[in-house]
């Protein structure tokens, strides 16, 4: 297929898209024409009181200026009938999620909110043991078995060093035995030094007082260790950095236990014989009473006062001044009236207004799998036995924002397969990793101002089978970036036809060493090729029937500076036939042509044509690829 033919079909194909978007709005604009005059016919029907017939027969008569409810249910200005609200019943377990779901900061305008505060304190009560457990273990914890004494923290060294001293003053000698000399021992900090042994000097004379230089040995802090570990197997900690933090733990256990004991509340609910319940909240620094009326068999009741004014401690006080006194027999008044005021029901209370918080974010995944296989033995008319598989799988993400008039549309794909035939072990037939990502600003019209990003890659190494040592592609090797800045219009919500002047497209082989960067049209000296030029993409989604959908991607694109009547054309069509809810019919077909990649030119007996050059040929081709298969679709 040349360049020119490949031209004329883009054409083509662009002026179908184009009447496909005209004919669908001149449809839409003639339905909406008849659906008006057919509603203005209902409506004056209705209001001049003749008879109707609704969709079961039943003829309504003479019902002047009200609309009949089955003449807009058939016309489909009513859709369905109210539905009632079910009734919401949760496990503890399906209410927790719910409430840690919904605190998450991303739902809250304020993150501070009380409200949030109040929610994520209930969750962690709920999932976490009562307080009791954890400060019954707590002071039963023996915290001395967690000490390390302060001196394991330094590394000692030993020093030897000579101190002045004065000789003691001559002693009386007795008749058998001399008395030594008393020796004063020195005492240094313990941070610094301390002595460890002191050798005392021969002195020769005993009767005169002398000062010289005594040896002493002492110890000294050489370093700091950063982390200690006890010989206890207990242990619970990986190491101790300071000292004295076993002590420091047990006294901020301690002081923090009281502190929660003081704060710490309970709630008591207070009955009786009527259908009265007084929630009391045992809590030493609430000081807060609750009247309670405390009644009898027979309906009497006494005034009652319940509070907690200390820790763990209910108080009841009786009220001030009340006597008990019950007559022989209570009289009743005939004469005894109430007075009732009306009530103005003639005109409604003023409703609310709700709030609703649109959902921006809209995310669905389609996940394609597809397992071929074909078996033959002493087959008469030749084949090979082969197995192939692939997976397809696709994430949307899509954005709206209709205050601000910008909408964002993206998608990750990854297509993998293999196929193993005969002999030739198993082998990459399909291998795709691209993210698609458009932001878009309302310009006018169907038109938008929009920005994209294309970029393509694959996942495992390829290889130009049968030569199966040599790879041609891997992860990054090439990848392929697109930039652009333009328009975008959208005649339909399955149709985009985006133009951007102003793009860039790199081709990048990092890893030269390993893959022949000039496959992909980059110089052997460099390991990128960067453009400059136009892109057009265009994105249509078409149902032939209700079970079957055309799905179209066209990107091309063209060089400003080299060589810009050669335009690179990226073309991926997708026939989607659906059997049932989770099995389809796929055929999708791949065709890619840049000027840029040139590949061999074999002759009949497939072998390379030399050129002029004494160099082997090479040209621009068109590269295809096609499958067709069954696929069993996951959507979620």
């Amino acid at each position: 297929m040349s360049l020119k033919n490949l031209k004329y079909l883009g054409l083509i194909f662009i002026s179908l898209l184009a009447y496909n978007a005209y004919s669908q709005d001149k449809t839409q604009t003639d339905s909406l024409k008849r659906a008006m005059t057919d509603g203005q016919a209902v409506e004056m029907a209705d209001s001049s009181g003749v008879e109707t017939a609704d969709s079961s027969g039943v003829e309504l008569i003479d019902n002047p200026g009200k609309i009949v409810i089955d003449s807009l249910k058939r016309k489909g200005i009513i859709l369905s009938d109210q539905k009632e609200m079910p009734e919401i019943v949760l496990s503890a377990e399906q209410a927790v999620k719910f409430l840690q779901e919904r605190s998450m900061p991303g739902y809250w305008k304020n993150p501070d909110d009380p409200l949030r505060a109040a929610i994520r304190q209930l969750v962690f009560k709920a999932i976490n043991p009562p307080w009791d457990s954890a400060e019954l273990f707590i002071s039963k914890y023996p915290f001395d078995s967690l000490n390390v004494s302060w001196d394991k923290f330094y590394v000692w060294k030993p020093v030897r060093m000579k101190i002045p001293a004065i000789s003691p003053p001559p002693l009386p000698t007795v008749a058998d035995t001399m008395a030594l000399p008393v020796i004063p021992v020195w005492d240094y900090p313990p941070d610094t030094a301390r002595i460890i042994d002191i050798k005392i000097p021969e002195f020769p004379e005993r009767s005169v007082r002398r000062a010289y230089l005594k040896d002493t040995v002492i110890y000294v802090v050489a370093d700091t260790l950063r982390e200690v570990v006890p010989d206890y197997p207990g242990f619970p900690f990986t190491h101790y950095d300071a000292p004295f933090q076993g002590d420091s733990l047990r006294t901020a256990v301690r002081t923090l236990s009281s502190y929660i004991q003081a704060k710490d509340s309970s709630i008591v609910y207070f009955t009786g014989l009527g259908d009265v319940i007084t929630p009391v909240w045992l809590n030493s620094r609430s000081g807060m009473m609750h009247r309670y009326w405390l009644k009898t068999d027979l309906n009497d009741s006494v005034t009652v006062w319940i509070g907690s004014q200390d820790r763990n401690t209910i108080g009841l006080y009786l009220e001030t001044g009340v006597s008990f006194a019950r007559p022989v027999r209570q009289g009743y008044q005939s004469t005894a009236r109430i007075e009732l005021q009306e009530i103005d029901k003639s005109t409604l209370l003023a409703v609310k207004k709700i709030i609703t918080k649109p959902l921006r974010w809209k995310y669905h995944t389609e996940t394609s799998f597809a397992l071929n296989q074909a078996a033959l033995s002493n087959w008469v008319k030749g084949g090979e036995s082969n197995i192939s598989t692939s997976i397809d799988i696709t994430g949307y993400a899509d954005y709206t924002n209709k205050p601000y008039n910008i909408t964002s549309n993206n998608f990750a794909r990854i297509k993998y397969g293999l196929v193993a035939s005969g002999d030739k072990g198993v082998r990459k037939n399909l291998d795709l990793l691209e993210t698609n990502s458009k932001i878009n600003h309302k310009a006018f019209g169907k038109f938008d101002f929009s920005g994209i990003l294309l970029f393509k890659t694959q996942i495992a190494k390829g290889y130009n089978y049968p030569n199966d040592s040599v790879p041609v592609s891997k992860f990054l090797n090439p990848g392929i970036l697109t930039l652009g800045v333009g328009l975008d219009y959208k005649p339909d919500k399955n149709t985009s036809l985006n133009f951007s002047p102003v793009s860039y497209k790199g081709t990048y082989v990092p890893d030269t060493a390993n893959i022949d960067q000039t496959k992909y049209g980059i110089a052997a000296n460099r390991r990128s090729k960067n453009e400059f030029g136009a892109s057009f993409m265009i994105s249509n989604v078409y149902k032939l029937t209700p079970t079957i959908a055309l799905t179209n991607r066209l990107q091309l694109f063209t060089n400003y500076i080299n060589n810009p009547q050669n335009i690179d054309i990226d073309w991926e069509m997708i026939v989607t036939a659906k059997l049932n809810w989770f099995t389809d019919v796929r055929l999708n077909t791949h065709l890619i042509f840049d000027d840029d990649t040139k590949t061999a030119v074999y002759d009949k007996d497939n072998k390379p044509v030399m050129g002029p050059d004494n160099q082997i040929k090479k040209t621009a081709r068109v590269q295809f690829k096609q499958l067709l298969g069954f696929s069993f679709i996951f959507r979620f």
